[in-house]
């Protein structure tokens, strides 16, 4: 579990893991936290003999995972992310099915939920298909191979022939990974019985900050891997060019050019109306045009320096 700046996160998170039905270890990546979620990391590890803390001074995600992975004695390797709660059978189920099935990484449904009222919208729309693009682990789906896993449950054994997380990526790490691992010839499996309960970000400011960096490295990883990359990322980006053409177009004094911005604008107000949830609409928005803009940028000058501080500011 790679932990930054979870103070009000942490303790469920670990709770989760710890009443599961499994027999291993948990180990804590702690990264250098502004709050108080190193002093209750080591207040839980002296309650837990199974919880295990291992210092990753430069707070990156694929750089805790991998210090983790090095120092984890048994053969399977479950990502769990300190907003995250997994459901009681997830590390057992998980495993058989990694078994059943052959796969070396196999992922579940990323369950968002909310409990302001902005959350809940954010939570909302990572569960629409029309938020976040319809990927199996946000809006369910059946049994069967993935293009990736969210968070993921490995055989450490492909783990560390693949080379772990690649450490040189800030965001999209886990789609990396999986084209890794699927490039072994590897299968990457998607179950819709294996559920984690998701604390997405609760504020405007962090949801920008957040799909911006997203969008960033997911534009570089397109110019690196286009042939594995599924065309419903660039939906996004197409929308944000549409709308910078039809303003063009509008300075201009051409009617048309409105017609990108106010068909959008329609689209994501009746999408709102549907989900009941005044916010909805701001946080597709935000969503797709942050991303959008963040993908485009990635795309050219690459991710470079890039990095989703809308956890580390707090």
């Amino acid at each position: 579990m790679p932990v930054l700046n979870e103070e009000h996160h942490l303790a469920n998170a670990v709770k989760s893991v710890l009443t599961a039905n499994f027999s291993g270890e948990l180990i804590l990546a702690l990264g250098p936290s502004t709050d108080g979620t190193n002093p209750l990391a080591s207040k839980l590890a002296k309650a837990d003999k199974r919880i295990r803390l291992v210092e990753n001074p430069r707070g990156l995600t694929t750089v805790g995972m991998n210090l983790a992975i090095k120092q984890a004695k048994h053969d399977y390797i479950i990502r769990i992310d300190a907003h995250s709660e997994p459901n009681s059978n997830y590390i057992s189920r998980g495993i058989e099915i990694l078994e059943e099935t052959g796969a070396d990484l196999v992922g579940g449904v990323m369950k968002a939920s909310g409990k302001s009222l902005f959350q809940r919208a954010v939570a909302w729309a990572y569960t629409s298909r029309f938020g976040l693009g319809g990927a199996n682990y946000h809006v369910g789906g059946v049994a069967g191979e993935a293009e990736s896993a969210y968070l993921g449950i490995f055989r450490k054994s492909i783990l560390e022939l693949v080379g772990g997380y690649d450490e040189s990526i800030i965001r999209g790490e886990d789609w990396d990974l999986a084209q890794r691992i699927k490039a072994r010839g590897s299968l990457v499996w998607f179950s819709p019985e294996l559920l984690v309960t998701y604390w997405p970000r609760s504020s405007w400011t962090d949801l920008v900050r957040q799909f911006y960096s997203t969008g960033v490295w997911r534009g570089e990883l397109t110019k690196r891997n286009l042939s594995r990359t599924s065309p419903r990322y660039f939906i996004p980006p197409a929308l944000v060019l549409s709308l910078l053409a039809g303003s063009v177009l509008s300075l201009f004094g051409l009617t048309i050019g409105w017609l990108p911005l106010l068909g959008y604008m329609a689209i994501v107000l009746a999408v709102g109306l549907y989900s009941r949830l005044a916010p909805v609409p701001l946080v597709l928005a935000t969503m797709h045009l942050s991303w959008g803009v963040g993908f485009i940028i990635g795309y050219v000058r690459g991710a470079a320096g890039t990095i989703d501080r809308s956890r580390v500011s707090k």
